[in-house]
This record gives structure tokens, sequence and C-alpha cells, in this order.
């Protein structure tokens, strides 16, 4: 089951957090700093998995951005499987923003949850087709103008 999904940029800003499991702000402010600060130290020979706390994170950056899933044990031995569906969630972005950047998850993050919420529901990864993830906010888009 995943635990949490966090977008952070190269400078350490969050841009996006989505968590599956409820966590007192105080923590999730701790851990989010803790967490990105690994990743932003670990170099890009390093294995895009490891250990924190009880759970597993996994990441991998695409240019500016590093995508950052937490899991639990039970996901935690299918690392590959995790790093697949991050590169599944970049692809659909890009598919939808056309090559996705920093600026259009800023200032579209309404469709970013949207698109998150389709691909995964109470922690569990339950749609990778980008058709039917795409659906419902072309739909809106459609209705908006």
């Amino acid at each position: 089951m995943l635990k949490f999904l966090l977008l952070v940029n190269k400078q350490g800003h969050t841009r996006v957090s989505q968590y599956y499991e409820y966590l007192e702000l105080k923590e999730r402010t701790t851990m989010e700093a803790e967490i990105t600060r690994k990743c932003l130290t670990r170099n890009d020979g390093q294995c895009p998995f490891f250990e924190f706390e009880n759970f597993k994170v996994i990441y991998k950056r695409y240019a500016s951005l590093f995508f950052i899933v937490g899991v639990d044990s039970e996901e935690a031995s299918n690392e590959l499987a995790i790093l697949e569906f991050i590169h599944n969630l970049v692809e659909t972005l890009d598919r939808y923003f056309s090559s996705v950047c920093e600026l259009d998850i800023m200032f579209n993050l309404d469709k970013v949850h949207m698109i998150l919420d389709e691909m995964i529901m109470n922690g569990q990864i339950v749609e990778t087709n980008k058709n039917r993830i795409l659906a419902p906010v072309a739909i809106l888009d459609k209705a908006a103008k």
C-alpha cells in the first residue's frame, strides 16, 4: 500500500503531497523534510530506493522534479513496479500538459490531484491506462469551455 506521494523540486520545495494514511501536520512536515533532504543528497549512481523509519521510499528524478513514493512492507518487495508507476504518472502528466513542467503542476494543482485520484485509491494503484485516467479531466475541460 502506498503511504504518500510527493513531488518536490531541486530546491526542496514540495509542489504536491498526497497522503493515504493519516499523519499529524508536524509529523508530515518533519518527515517530508528528512526524506527530501535524503533524496536531494543522493547522486544518480545510487539506488533509487531506501528504507526510512518503518517504510520504503522510492523516488525518480525527472528534469527538476523528484517524484517520491513511500510504501509499506507489502509493496516494498516490488520497488521496480513502483518505479514503473512513477514513470506512468509522468507520462500521463506529459500527455495532459503537453510536456509537463513544474509551473504546469503549480498552476494546475486541482488537475494533478484529479489525475492522482484516478490512478490511486486508498493507497492502492487502481488505474494505469492513460486514456481512462485522462477521460474525466477532459470532460471537465470541455464543460469549462
